[in-house]
């Protein structure tokens, strides 16, 4: 943990005065600690005095919390006087001031304002397996942020999973497997089901489709009816930029047919080709995956999943390489909102 120092003027923005410098460890603002006592992920942060500039403080802790998040996986920040969509952005740009466009989409979201939008909107009764954000992309956020305006009803938690755990749990003949063949993402933009490629690619203009395809080194092929197929071939394991740590990182079960509840997967199969369905995944030289290491894959996911109940105001920090998150089923009325930074783009790095 590191040893942040606070200055006078950031104390003066709490509305107090101090004379020597103080460590945030050791300080009374806020306070850190664990859902359970064996699990460190999330880190909880919460306040330790009342009306806390949660904002003021976070800019003077911006390294404190580079390093817990980087241990820890995630934060949660809970208690704090955060209640609007403008105290959202401006405090996730505090800690990463660029906040990133949605962009070659995979689910549909609605756009709060510039950087901020909503969870996606999958139907409250499905559930939304585990993945890391745009991990079927060749750059992909580094951070994270989801903000809690209003818990559901009933569930609706959103499960964290630590990577680097998840990857220890796997067999090593599955990771083998996966580390010679990888594992290849499939996509089909159709009108009438999923997300059409003027949506996902945010433009009209198939040329400038094509040129972002290139530039991305994604295969992609015309099909009728105005429809696209994209092919991109991507490792699931992969060394974390900062700490060098081995993580399991992916959409592939997320991503493959079996992923749709059995009413769901027979409709769209009597419908579909498998090679035409919105996804699919494949080892990556196109061969069918296991179904055993598909549900090995789950499984080790379960066995690693932090569950906890939204509360109003909440905001959950995670590290998109180290933590991958999914969606309970929910009833009532949820809103989640999510923002994206750091821009991580592996081959120039």
């Amino acid at each position: 943990m590191n040893d942040e120092r606070i200055n006078e003027s950031a104390f003066q923005k709490f509305g107090g005065t101090v004379r020597q410098p103080v460590s945030i460890t050791q300080s009374s603002l806020v306070k850190t600690s664990c859902l359970t006592v064996d699990q460190p992920l999330p880190l909880v942060i919460e306040p330790a005095v009342k009306e806390i500039n949660l904002i003021a403080w976070a800019r003077s802790a911006r390294e404190y919390l580079e390093a817990e998040l980087l241990q820890h996986g995630a934060i949660l920040f809970r208690n704090f006087n955060l209640e609007t969509v403008s105290g959202f952005e401006q405090f996730a740009k505090t800690v990463s001031p660029q906040l990133l466009d949605y962009r070659e989409r995979s689910s549909p979201r609605s756009l709060i304002k510039r950087g901020i939008y909503t969870s996606t909107e999958y139907p409250p009764d499905k559930y939304i397996q585990f993945h890391n954000e745009q991990s079927y992309a060749r750059s992909w956020p580094m951070k994270l942020w989801f903000f809690c305006m209003r818990p559901p009803d009933t569930k609706g938690a959103t499960p964290i999973a630590d990577g680097r755990r998840v990857l220890e749990l796997l067999d090593p003949q599955l990771t083998m497997r996966f580390r010679e063949k990888k594992v290849l993402y499939v996509r089909n933009y159709q009108q009438g089901i999923g997300l059409s490629w003027e949506e996902s690619f945010q433009t009209k203009d198939r040329a400038e489709v094509e040129e972002y395809c290139r530039q991305a080194n994604i295969d992609f092929e015309w099909k009728d009816h105005n429809g696209l197929r994209t092919r991109q071939v991507f490792d699931t394991i992969v060394p974390h930029p900062k700490t060098g740590e081995l993580v399991w990182f992916e959409h592939t079960a997320f991503f493959h047919v079996t992923s749709l509840e059995p009413s769901m997967r027979k409709s769209f199969l009597a419908e579909f080709k498998q090679e035409d369905l919105p996804f699919n995944t494949y080892y990556g030289d196109g061969s069918p995956i296991a179904e055993s290491d598909l549900e090995a894959i789950r499984h080790a996911y379960q066995q690693r999943a932090v569950t906890f109940r939204w509360q109003k105001s909440d905001l959950l920090l995670i590290d998109n390489m180290l933590v991958s998150h999914s969606r309970e089923s929910y009833t009532g009325p949820r809103k989640i909102l999510v923002a994206m930074a750091e821009l991580y783009r592996p081959d120039q790095n």
